[in-house]
Formats: C-alpha cells, sequence, structure tokens
C-alpha cells in the first residue's frame, strides 16, 4: 500500500514551499487533503506528480504548485463564500475548504458525479451541477473566485457574481506561456496584476469567440 501521507509531505517540501507558497493554512491543508482520493482509483500512483493530471476532455486537475500559488495570491480567510469553477474530482474544493467559510463548486457531467461523491465527507462544500462559465449566481455573490483551468477571456456573467471589493484568480492563456493573475474588483470593475506563469489548457466557456472568416 502506498504511503500517500509521506508523499504529501514530499509534495509540499519540493513542488510548493520552494515555489514561494508559505501561509501556514495552505500548507497545512495541502499536507491534510488526501489528493489520492479525488483522482480516479485506478491512477492514484500519479496522484502527486508535478504536472497536470489529466482528467479527459481536455480538463485537467492543475499542478500542486500552480494551485497553490494560486489559492496564496487569493488570501483566503475563514468566513468568506467562494465561488470554484471547475472542481474536477473535487480536491480544490476540499482544499478552500480549509481555507474560506463556504465554497460553491461548479462541475459538469461525469466530473460532477465523480466530485459529489468524493465531497460527501467535506463539509462546508456545496456542489453545483453545471457549466463552470456561467458560475452559481444563486448561491453569490463571492469574496473570491477561482478558475480551475486556463482562459481567455472571462464571461462577464462569472464577473457580476464577485463581490465589491473581491478576488479572483484565472490563468490566462497567452501564447505558449501561460499567465496566472489575480484580480481586484473595484468600482464594479476587475483590475488584474500579473502573479506567476503557469499552462493548463483552455476551460470550455472561457475561450474567447472566434471571427468567422470564408
Amino acid at each position: 500500500m502506498p504511503d500517500f501521507a509521506a508523499r504529501r509531505t514530499v509534495m509540499v517540501d519540493t513542488q510548493v514551499r520552494p515555489s514561494d507558497v508559505t501561509k501556514f493554512p495552505i500548507i497545512e491543508a495541502m499536507l491534510t487533503v488526501p489528493r489520492e482520493a479525488f483522482v480516479p482509483e485506478a491512477r492514484r500512483e500519479a496522484a502527486y506528480a508535478g504536472e497536470n493530471f489529466a482528467l479527459g476532455n481536455g480538463r485537467v486537475m492543475l499542478e500542486p504548485r500552480t494551485l497553490a500559488k494560486m489559492l496564496d495570491g487569493l488570501d483566503l480567510q475563514q468566513g468568506e463564500r467562494v465561488l470554484d469553477l471547475g472542481c474536477g474530482l473535487g480536491y480544490s474544493a476540499a482544499l478552500i475548504a480549509h481555507l474560506a467559510g463556504e465554497v460553491v463548486s461548479v462541475e459538469e457531467g461525469a466530473l460532477a458525479e465523480a466530485a459529489q461523491a468524493a465531497l460527501a465527507s467535506v463539509p462546508n462544500v456545496t456542489l453545483v451541477s453545471g457549466a463552470p462559465a456561467a458560475g452559481a449566481p444563486q448561491q453569490g455573490p463571492y469574496d473570491a473566485i477561482v478558475v480551475e483551468g486556463a482562459i481567455e477571456v472571462l464571461p462577464e456573467a462569472i464577473a457580476a457574481q464577485l463581490k465589491e471589493g473581491g478576488r479572483i484568480a484565472a490563468l490566462f492563456a497567452e501564447g505558449a506561456l501561460g499567465i496566472c493573475r489575480i484580480g481586484h474588483k473595484i468600482d464594479g470593475a476587475i483590475t488584474w496584476r500579473f502573479s506567476f506563469n503557469a499552462n493548463a489548457p483552455v476551460m470550455p466557456g472561457f475561450e474567447k469567440v472566434r471571427a468567422f472568416a470564408l
């Protein structure tokens, strides 16, 4: 039987801490949440690899470094309500549940069904089955939003669900090198700042509208 607890420690010591993620709540959450419980059972051996974990149909679970740095940039606080878009099988939601007061995660199809089962014992998480690009407006607005994949554009429907003064972390697909930015909503508009570089596939619904050409 693999020693997954030891692998969690190695993940934190070799992938997370060296990436300047030092906030104790994030470190504690990543040492506590069993990442292997949120991947397909047949592929648990690969759960702690330092790369995006493919979930099929172009979707991934973000590599530990990327997710940790996104959460670090958001500086989540107990009592806050967080919208987690594209939670995959639920690992990100389980982590955020350690850091904030309430998590609303949005996923669709078979991933949503698997996430519902994996998150059954995690408190303070509500899973909404639907398109991540639509969000969950009924439960909003939110203090913070995390997008668990790359985007080309942020849908207005998502921006509208962020509270005034709230924060959002998103990975922008720009050429070969993706850019994670942290946005702050001020006077109704989101102002973005560079955080770090990382890559992931673009999530459905977050693509630019392509101009039709004959």
